[in-house]
């Protein structure tokens, strides 16, 4: 079973299409690049598959749940990284992970493995996220994201505000993510960094997902298969 699997798929923000008839399948073990233009649909296609959004037509499924059926199932399963932390600003970055660990039943030590692996100095545990630079912000996110041990990564310009250590630490994520079995998603305009990193390049365009080999990437060329 495929882990995204969607078809046909439309996404109205107001009335506006921003996916209209997008079809795209996710194995595990599968990393995917999603490149485009501003307002392309690409943030609307993770926040889809993050259980944010709901499809108007078409068929949808994450993780085995049906999208138009039960989106907060495959809210519980994610790991998504938008361009919003969805960090409470009043609540130190250790408060933002113990809550975020026990909405998803994640062990202590799971949540602290996490900070680790981020590389969040523990003098910062006690310091309100709302005193956190962005990227010491986006260091916490992408532990809240780790520390679920997510099947299914959906990454919004993951590297956006990071030093080199942390845009090497998120290529890393990307990398051991998908040799675990997982699969990831990741929406970038960093086309150079993203690419040595991921097995799969989709460009989305007018609302639809246009497959694209290694070769066509490397030259710049789009087919539709």
């Amino acid at each position: 079973m495929a882990v995204v699997a969607l078809s046909d798929v439309v996404v109205l923000l107001g009335r506006f299409p921003a996916l209209a008839g997008a079809t795209l399948s996710v194995e595990a073990g599968q990393s995917v690049l999603l490149q485009g233009a501003n307002g392309a649909g690409k943030s609307t296609l993770l926040r889809l598959c993050a259980g944010l959004l709901r499809p108007e037509n078409g068929t949808a499924t994450v993780l085995g749940s049906d999208l138009f059926k039960d989106r907060r199932a495959v809210r519980q399963k994610v790991g998504y990284v938008g361009h919003l932390s969805m960090l409470y600003d009043d609540l130190s970055v250790a408060e933002n992970l113990r809550f975020w660990a026990n909405a998803a039943g994640v062990s202590e030590k799971q949540e602290r493995a996490a900070a680790e692996r981020m590389a969040i100095d523990g003098r910062l545990f006690d310091v309100p996220v709302k005193a956190l630079s962005a990227g010491q912000r986006r260091r916490t996110a992408l532990a809240v994201a780790a520390a679920r041990r997510p099947s299914l990564w959906l990454l919004d310009e993951p590297h956006a505000g990071l030093d080199q250590a942390g845009r090497d630490i998120v290529d890393e994520l990307i990398t051991d993510a998908a040799a675990a079995g997982g699969a990831v998603l990741v929406a970038s305009h960093e086309l150079d960094r993203v690419a040595p990193v991921v097995d799969r390049f989709v460009t989305i365009a007018g609302g639809l997902a246009i497959e694209q080999s290694q070769t066509q990437q490397a030259g710049g060329h789009v087919d539709l298969v």
